[in-house]
């Protein structure tokens, strides 16, 4: 008999939010879903075909975080990364920006290449919670490349372990809590399954179309599942990130900080508009100002 399959919780499409010079789709959080294990924040970047000599008001002028991790990975492109704890690093496809904010830095990304010769920029933003007794660690930041990050291909899907463990593996990159994220890249007809370890997990279909639990789902389109047995099969190629983890609590966010205490987002949002919060040391000419409402 064949194990029952985990049911579909929630589906959660990609909703079109502006960052000023491009659009992303935003994905978590969501409001009948803020969070998938400690992922709190998950955006699809692009894809978007900048031009030769791309005006530098596409970029993401420095802003602050707080108390979660950044992931940036990319499909396709370039983006420079410089941040308060002197930080300077492109990432490129395939490889990963690890950002601990903690107790709190700043940090800019930059379409240098898309300026200088133009370019095709395609990935994910996440954002990991960091455990309530890791809130205020030190600041700090890894990049990761191929080394780093293991990948397999079987019957169809070659796969790449971003951070966390999974699928028999470990990816270098340090996480605070346990969690998995892995690209996958699918043949029409190759099968996958979520890890069966972790109280939450969900799959985002980055293109192509899959099916799952009887239905058909197509790019841009996350989906959220229960426990039990959870394959998933590609209808046509696909790119799927499948992500997830336990739980750390409940969450509060503003802008671009995070926090399970109210109290700490105040004194975060008294201390950028103040100007107490160090700017990257060569990237200090501008930034973006505390916005009034909580989505910027």
């Amino acid at each position: 008999m064949a194990p029952e399959h985990a049911p579909i919780e929630m589906l959660i499409p990609a909703r079109r939010r502006s960052l000023g010079g491009f659009e992303v789709g935003r994905v978590l959080p969501y409001a009948q879903r803020r969070m998938v294990g400690p992922f709190v924040f998950f955006d699809h970047m692009g894809p978007v075909d900048f031009p030769q000599e791309t005006p530098r008001a596409v970029d993401v002028r420095p802003h602050p975080h707080i108390g979660l991790a950044t992931v940036t990975y990319l499909y396709a492109g370039e983006i420079m990364h410089r941040d308060s704890v002197a930080s300077e690093q492109a990432i490129r496809p395939g490889e990963v920006n690890w950002m601990v904010a903690g107790r709190g830095i700043t940090h800019s990304e930059r379409f240098e290449k898309a300026h200088r010769q133009g370019d095709r920029v395609h990935g994910i933003q996440a954002w990991v919670a960091l455990p309530a007794e890791q809130e205020e660690t030190a600041p700090d930041f890894a990049h990761h490349e191929g080394a780093d990050l293991p990948v397999w291909n079987e019957r169809g899907v070659r796969a790449r372990l971003i951070a966390g463990a999974a699928f028999g593996l470990r990816a270098k990159v340090h996480t605070h809590s346990p969690l998995f994220y892995a690209h996958l890249d699918m043949a029409a007809g190759a099968r996958a399954a979520l890890p069966g370890e972790y109280s939450e997990r969900a799959l985002y279909v980055v293109s192509g179309r899959i099916a799952c639990a009887g239905q058909s789902h197509a790019g841009g389109t996350m989906l959220v599942l229960g426990r039990g047995h959870s394959d998933f099969t590609a209808e046509e190629p696909a790119t799927v990130m499948v992500l997830g983890g336990e739980p750390v609590g409940e969450r509060f966010l503003f802008w671009n900080f995070v926090s399970s205490s109210k109290a700490r987002l105040e004194q975060a949002k008294a201390d950028w508009r103040a100007g107490r919060m160090k700017l990257p040391d060569r990237d200090h000419d501008e930034f973006i100002p505390l916005p009034e409402s909580p989505n910027g």
